[in-house]
């Protein structure tokens, strides 16, 4: 289990260290920005394009740390008054279901960006938009990528705790 944990762990730095640079390079752009247009009334025509296309990159790297450590969306209510076995075989069918929907989400996001290469549709300039949807489909995978080691890791649990009692 400790090459998941491990592989887990890479991931994360990964996504934190691209995350803090994409953070980085929003804060500066928008200061950028009420500079220009508060102290020289003008502006940089695709930074505010380029801003809300990276807050859907954060969001999506957001939830695939988010779910690491798993402090993604969840009630845990009913859980905290289950035994330790039982709660780790709920949460190895909860993350079984996630990474169920996260497929066809992935599946469904594919789709989007290959139309969106058809239209050849631009965000600014002559830039495609399916430069800017890659997102998607790659936070998707993350996000099965995550739950799937959330599966194991709880599945794991599950054995130990059957086996020890």
């Amino acid at each position: 289990m400790s090459v998941f944990k491990k592989f887990d762990s890479l991931l994360n730095k990964f996504e934190g260290g691209l995350l803090v640079l994409l953070l980085a390079a929003m804060v500066v752009m928008a200061f950028l920005q009420v500079i220009l247009r508060n102290g020289f009334n003008s502006t940089i025509l695709w930074v505010d394009i380029l801003l809300r296309h990276l807050v859907l990159w954060t969001g999506f790297l957001g939830a695939a740390l988010a779910t690491s450590s798993e402090r993604h969306i969840n009630i845990d209510a009913f859980t905290r008054f289950l035994s330790p076995r039982v709660r780790s075989v709920v949460n190895t069918l909860t993350s079984m279901f996630a990474v169920a929907m996260c497929w066809f989400l992935l599946d469904a996001s594919v789709t989007y960006v290959k139309n969106e290469m058809i239209a050849g549709s631009t965000i600014y300039a002559d830039i495609p938009t399916w430069y800017s949807a890659l997102i998607i489909p790659i936070g998707f995978g993350l996000l099965i990528l995550h739950f799937s080691v959330r599966t194991i890791l709880s599945a794991s649990a599950a054995l130990k705790n059957e086996v020890t009692s």
